[in-house]
């Protein structure tokens, strides 16, 4: 059997995305967001985007070039404290924020991929974080209902994929990588290197090439990452 080649050129991956689509962005600050991917987003700029990440990077990259650029009406986060412009532009009424505490927002994308409809949580009651969400009782015990959170399309930086698609992250860049990747409907990955069928140890496989879709070689990492080059 002859596994799929699914390299290709970061351009054509992206012009998949269209208007109104909604975008899930690995990375948890700096480590694991795949900058080159959302810099080609800007570049094609698609609107009314509905972004869903951990936080907003800050000002000058990842999700802050989205919001200047005009492309994001809702945003999906865990918290948005470093980036000015998402604070401005959410109180302004420009674009809608919906704040998910951080280990929610990774059960209801990790439920997603697993193929579940979502989760009860005591997590949050009594707060804003109850507000327009279903509470139920669970032998006798009250819970939130919170729903599995899936997106049209899932941004992934990986340091080696093979060209199948098989994913090694390197430390903490997984975060949410994996969970974003399988509870997106199409899911483009960025890799540092891209190394032959079966280099990658089964045991360093971190995510299944069965989740992923379209594999972008990453020819040189720019300024921005700067901080997780090793």
């Amino acid at each position: 059997m002859t596994l799929p080649d699914k390299r290709g050129a970061i351009g054509e991956a992206i012009s998949l995305i269209g208007d109104g689509a909604s975008v899930m962005l690995g990375g948890f600050g700096v480590p694991g967001t795949p900058f080159c991917l959302i810099r080609e987003l800007v570049r094609q700029g698609p609107r009314n985007l509905t972004v869903i990440k951990n936080d907003a990077n800050e000002v000058g990259m990842g999700v802050d070039w989205l919001l200047e650029n005009g492309q994001v009406a809702k945003l999906v986060a865990s918290h948005i404290g470093l980036n000015p412009t998402a604070m401005r532009l959410m109180n302004e009424g420009v674009i809608e924020v919906e704040f998910v505490p951080q280990g929610i927002l990774a059960e209801r994308i990790r439920v997603a991929g697993a193929g579940m409809m979502g989760f009860v949580s005591d997590i949050g009651l009594g707060t804003a974080v109850e507000e327009g969400k279903q509470r139920v009782s669970v032998d006798g015990r009250s819970g939130l209902l919170e729903t599995a959170l899936r997106a049209d399309f899932a941004l992934v930086h990986a340091s080696k994929a093979d060209a199948f698609g098989n994913l090694f992250f390197s430390a903490a860049a997984r975060n949410f990588n994996p969970l974003m990747a399988m509870a997106a409907y199409r899911t483009i990955v960025e890799a540092e290197a891209i190394v032959p069928f079966g280099a990658l140890a089964p045991e360093n496989v971190h995510l299944s090439g069965a989740f992923v879709d379209d594999v972008v070689k990453i020819n040189e990492l720019p300024e921005v990452y700067g901080v997780v080059q090793r």
